[in-house]
């Protein structure tokens, strides 16, 4: 009975490390954006900017009402020196369909006016994130690089709440906060 009870105390807590968010502040990984054009974006050529990447389903309504406000902070923030982009990651843009990909990514920019593009396969972006491929995970995920190409803030797993960085007010206090940094 000891001996089960110690195996089930150790499944927790390895349940628990898989659920734990990836640390920050963080070096960013390298990670590539793929244009529906074709062309890749690497975002380590954005250091010297605060960037924000809004990891995306195209269909979800959540992601498509951030994409709205991410676009009014671009718009107002560019010219200081904020990038966002969107990295559509659901099922639907994972085929090789390329001429279908360019129609998913082009039917979620009515709601974004910042570069959105895809990766090819969910596991680059679970990586990029720091979460397992067995933990569940909400969408728009969002994450806050620095102009030193550190990830200075990261939505949780499961977003929730008002005090994330998944709302406009704390992600613009933050944004600005950064864009100050010399």
């Amino acid at each position: 009975m000891k001996r089960l009870k110690f195996v089930f105390g150790l499944l927790l807590a390895l349940g628990a490390v898989v659920q734990a968010a990836a640390p920050v502040p963080r070096p960013a990984p390298e990670f590539t954006i793929h244009a529906p054009s074709g062309k890749e974006r690497m975002l380590s050529a954005e250091k010297g900017k605060v960037c924000v990447v809004q990891f995306l389903f195209t269909w979800c309504p959540h992601c498509q009402a951030s994409a709205q406000w991410l676009s009014k902070m671009q718009t107002e923030l560019g010219q200081k020196g904020l990038q966002v982009f969107g990295v559509a990651f659901n099922d639907e843009v994972l085929t090789k369909d390329t001429g279908e990909n360019n129609k998913l990514t082009s039917a979620f920019s009515q709601y974004a006016s910042f570069p959105v593009g895809l990766v090819t396969a969910k596991e680059p972006v679970l990586r990029f994130l720091g979460l397992s491929v067995v933990e569940g995970y909400g969408v728009p995920q969002l994450v806050v690089i620095d102009k030193k190409g550190v990830i200075r803030a990261q939505t949780p797993p499961r977003p929730t709440g008002s005090a994330t960085i998944a709302t406009e007010s704390v992600m613009r206090e933050l944004v600005n906060k950064l864009l100050e940094e010399k």
